[in-house]
């Protein structure tokens, strides 16, 4: 050891004298930790219900933390809903979107602008419209997506801007920001915002009424934003009532009026449908006969939609019917066969657990109100999201059970099972502090990384209490001459295995790279767990170790010379 020594100070190679530095800082480190345990464990009547007291203290610091599905993730794109009045044409809705487009320009510079597109009214195909989150229900219903140039300022700062801008500008109109990116979009399960609070039941008018209610009340939440209902109830529409004596005079029944006027308005494909074969390459070609729109732009024109008779005598609407304005659903949703309306709304500046929480409140207390035969229901991300940490957080349990009972059988112990899994409260405060700390919600990759602490925890716990187990058969039943002997020999593998895993996590508990804010809860937990799980390894195991299987005796703190000899014998054994 001395020549040894003596090389490391003769040597020029910088490397050498490093490590010789090092591993000189590294046993004085593990020396003051070899008497602070010695210390711990004569009084470990008093440290151990204290450090177990303040371990499970810090839990109480987990309804403070906020709960969030996933973290959200600055993809660079925003999507913006808009819906003008029921009833607005879809001209005018392009140019309403227009005028929101130069808005939108003004707040967000074009230096950060990279695109913008939009999609106004109904989709033509219905298999688009079923695969559109959007939720569009008329042509007064547009999009605008918008996509940001890299190093671009905080998305979310642009879109706190403009919700608080879009709508004194444009007022009677409602504005909604939808997720844009995919993993957005996949957590909502296809719907437009996070928060959905259905109302069902067949009595729509009384459940519009309750909802109308219900939505002044949820907008005062704090952290509340987009609150919005998805059904419009006053849609413009022509109520075309048919006199049956009338129609029956001429020879018109009720199904005939029905199939002429929407043959007259959608088309003929849908009551006659035709084809035509082309003889040239045999391919059949759907032929659709409809009215021309432009001979349609008024009440009279409605009236005038002529009428097929079984005679064959020319006759018009107006003759046989009734036309008035009137109002009706601009769509009609269900689920579970019952008429639903829905109320959707989204958060902002707080997390979706707390956000929950207090929709949940409100909803649970008007409920007594509700119309006979409805029902309200909170759906959405938040539902899936509580079901998801209800399984993570028993997976947690199950997890700390199943290592428990595999410990049980390799070491034909249950007490010394017990020992091993003492350092787990300190691995879930570690957690809950880190998180607590860095201001970062309880999410679904911080709970898989407190799954993850469990295992490398548990596997630190094992080295010490299996290296005190031997020892204690060696010193004839010394259980704190063991914990201590154990402690300082399993000090270099616990920090090394530890700080391996610490090191690993740091670049993903910072976020970083495309779309690290996804993962950076996971990291962090990790990193806070195993830093106290650690402490309660190399402190708290070894006490409850002597606790339990010793006598009470105390052992002077080994001096300098001690600790090398203990050091020489681990080494040789």
């Amino acid at each position: 050891m001395h020549k040894g020594h003596d090389a490391e100070h003769g040597s020029r190679n910088p490397l050498v004298r490093l490590q010789g530095g090092f591993q000189r800082g590294f046993e004085t480190l593990r020396l003051r930790y070899h008497r602070l345990l010695a210390r711990m464990i004569d009084r470990r009547r008093v440290f151990i219900p204290v450090f177990l007291g303040c371990m499970l203290a810090s839990l109480a610091l987990v309804p403070w933390l906020g709960s969030n599905f996933f973290p959200s993730v600055d993809t660079g794109q925003i999507k913006l809903h808009l819906r003008g009045h029921a009833g607005l044409r879809v001209e005018e809705t392009a140019r309403l979107t227009d005028e929101v487009e130069a808005a939108v320009r003004k707040t967000i510079p074009g230096s950060d602008i990279s695109s913008v597109v939009d999609n106004i009214g109904l989709p033509v195909s219905a298999i688009n419209l079923s695969y559109s989150n959007s939720a569009p229900t008329t042509a007064a219903d547009a999009d605008i997506l918008i996509t940001l140039k890299e190093k671009h300022r905080p998305t979310a700062d642009y879109v706190r801007q403009l919700r608080a801008s879009l709508p004194q500008a444009f007022p009677g109109v409602s504005f909604a920001f939808l997720p844009a990116d995919i993993v957005s979009q996949i957590l909502n399960f296809g719907a437009p915002s996070p928060i959905d609070i259905q109302v069902s039941g067949f009595n729509v008018e009384a459940n519009n009424a309750f909802a109308q209610q219900l939505q002044s009340q949820i907008r005062h939440v704090s952290g509340i934003a987009d609150v919005r209902i998805q059904q419009a109830l006053d849609y413009p529409e022509f109520d075309v009532n048919v006199d049956r004596s009338r129609a029956q005079d001429v020879g018109l029944s009720q199904r005939e009026v029905a199939n002429d006027l929407l043959f007259t308005l959608t088309g003929s494909f849908q009551t006659n449908p035709t084809f035509w074969l082309d003889p040239s390459n045999g391919v059949s070609y759907p032929i659709v006969t409809q009215t021309p729109q432009p001979q349609l732009d008024s009440l009279d024109a409605l009236r005038n939609v002529p009428l097929t008779t079984a005679g064959g005598q020319p006759q018009i609407l107006g003759a046989v019917s009734t036309i008035k304005r009137s109002v009706g659903p601009a769509v009609v949703s269900h689920y579970n066969v019952k008429p639903t309306i829905d109320i959707y709304a989204a958060v902002q500046d707080r997390d979706l657990g707390a956000v929950a929480t207090d929709v949940d409140k409100i909803v649970d207390a008007p409920k007594k109100n509700l119309p006979r035969g409805s029902s309200i229901v909170v759906r959405g991300q938040v539902q899936t999201m509580k079901a998801s940490f209800a399984g993570l957080f028993g997976g947690l349990a199950f997890a700390i059970l199943l290592v428990y009972l595999l410990i049980v059988i390799n070491f034909q112990s249950w007490t010394d099972a017990f020992i091993i899994v003492a350092a787990l409260p300190a691995a879930l405060a570690g957690i809950v502090w880190m998180l607590f700390l860095t201001r970062t919600p309880l999410s679904v990759p911080a709970l898989t990384g407190a799954i993850m602490t469990v295992g490398v925890a548990t596997a630190n716990s094992i080295l010490v209490v299996s290296f005190a187990r031997d020892r204690l058969l060696e010193l004839g039943g010394d259980a704190s001459k063991a914990a201590t002997d154990a402690g300082f020999a399993r000090f270099r593998p616990v920090l090394m295995t530890a700080l391996a895993m610490v090191i690993g996590m740091v670049p993903m508990a910072l976020g970083l790279g495309d779309g690290g804010e996804q993962n950076a809860p996971l990291g962090r937990a990790v990193i806070g767990g195993l830093v106290f799980a650690t402490v309660a390894t190399l402190l708290f195991v070894p006490a409850v170790f002597s606790l339990i299987h010793g006598r009470e005796r105390k052992t002077p703190a080994p001096g300098p010379t001690q600790s090398r000899e203990l050091e020489t014998e681990f080494e040789h054994e």
